[in-house]
């Protein structure tokens, strides 16, 4: 990924395996919150009887409107989980944060709710044509390792472990390797630093974008009173 100011970061792209086993355990926290509300729908209607004396009419459009009220439940479970999680925890979903896996735009940068709707509305048609068969395949035939969703909202699926720099902030053979700390591995704190050296020379955008790039990295292993900080706060203060 090449920004204009000839500063590029290199993303591990996930591989099917990986993405497979963060969807299981997705889906088994699905499946366990699922029943966890069947199970106390069913409790409630054994606690509270349905009324004696309501007329077949009622009783068919209390039915209706109960059936379509779990529809929307399953359905706001089973993909609005990803929609949600995906756009507000960074790209990442329980189980991509398990496996090391985090959604990004085609650029690098971070994704936002739109791309993560778009991405998980196609995610409704793979699972019904074949449960996720079409996505395989799609991965399997994409350079990127895409499925159908991801091409159509312009996203990969990265590692989250490795952030390789290069061009302009590449280390160079005379520069010292940088030991890793209690939250950073030594690469990230030189990638840190060599950004904290050359952010003056940045536009105010591309100043804004990298600095959030980094702290959202590392934001996670910081203590509570460092993760309060502003993007720039907290790289000067690590």
């Amino acid at each position: 990924m090449r920004t204009p100011e000839s500063i590029a970061f290199s993303y591990e792209l996930a591989g099917l395996g990986s993405r497979f086993l963060a969807l299981v355990v997705d889906q088994i926290i699905q499946l366990l919150v699922l029943a966890a509300i069947f199970l106390g729908l069913f409790m409630a209607a054994a606690r509270f009887p349905t009324p004696h004396g309501e007329t077949p009419i009622s009783s068919q459009l209390a039915e209706s409107i109960a059936i379509a009220l779990l529809v929307i439940v399953v359905f706001s479970i089973l993909f609005g989980y990803f929609i949600v999680f995906e756009a507000v925890w960074n790209g990442q979903t329980p189980g991509k944060k398990l496996l090391g896996l985090r959604v990004v735009r085609d650029r690098g940068y971070p994704i936002d709710f739109g791309a993560s709707l778009i991405r998980n509305l196609i995610r409704v048609g793979e699972w019904i044509l074949g449960y996720y068969v079409l996505a395989a395949i799609s991965a399997l035939l994409s350079p990127e390792n895409k499925r159908l969703g991801d091409i159509a909202a312009g996203t990969i699926v990265v590692r989250d472990a490795r952030l390789a720099p290069a061009g302009a902030f590449a280390q160079t053979h005379s520069e010292p390797v940088y030991a890793p700390t209690s939250y950073l591995s030594g690469e990230e704190r030189g990638l840190i630093k060599r950004f904290l050296e050359r952010r003056d020379a940045l536009t105010e955008n591309r100043r804004r974008e990298l600095a959030e790039q980094l702290a959202a990295r590392i934001r996670s292993r910081v203590p509570a009173d460092l993760a309060r900080l502003d993007d720039e706060s907290l790289l000067e203060r690590l």
